[in-house]
């Protein structure tokens, strides 16, 4: 195993980081008896899963999973949803992935699911960065980092040892 002096944050924290969101998103939606999490992809989606733990230990909300797969290269391309239109049809929905960097893919993420009506829409995010190109932003945020352009933010959310890096 390498020593990278660059960790942002341990699994602790990270956990913790987690549980904070999962508590934002249920303050926005005290009121709410189901929230979908729509999770991008890889990280984003696995983000959404431990938020959905944390959400049902915390709350009666009845969190529903969604995975949405956008190429991430070419995200104009048709993205396609792990639950239909129909289940989030006028529902609070949360757009969740692991770092928001130029805000590309949420944007297009966002654009998806415009074209359903929507209680609600929030986003969130474990990392926002600070070099965005589109107008989103993260409603929901567990940390903000000022980088340059030439850094790489590398989440590591599955195995036994969580961490966020800087490369």
């Amino acid at each position: 195993m390498t020593v990278n002096n660059n960790i942002i944050l341990k699994h602790n924290e990270i956990n913790h980081k987690i549980r904070r969101i999962a508590f934002q998103i249920y303050e926005s939606n005290v009121n709410e008896t189901e929230v979908i999490l729509a999770g991008v992809d890889k990280n984003g989606y696995t983000l959404a899963k431990k938020l959905k733990t944390v959400l049902k230990n915390i709350s009666d909300i009845d969190p529903t999973l969604c995975k949405v797969i956008i190429d991430k290269k070419q995200p104009w391309k048709p993205i396609s949803t792990s639950i239909t239109p129909d289940d989030y049809k006028n529902k609070s929905l949360v757009l969740v992935d692991d770092v928001l960097n130029s805000g590309t893919t949420l944007i297009y993420g966002v654009k998806h699911f415009l074209d359903v009506p929507l209680k609600q829409f929030k986003t969130a995010v474990l990392v926002n960065r600070n070099h965005k190109k589109y107008p989103v932003k993260a409603d929901f945020k567990g940390i903000s980092l000022s980088t340059s352009l030439h850094e790489h933010v590398n989440v590591i959310l599955e195995g036994k040892s969580f961490e966020v890096t800087l490369e």
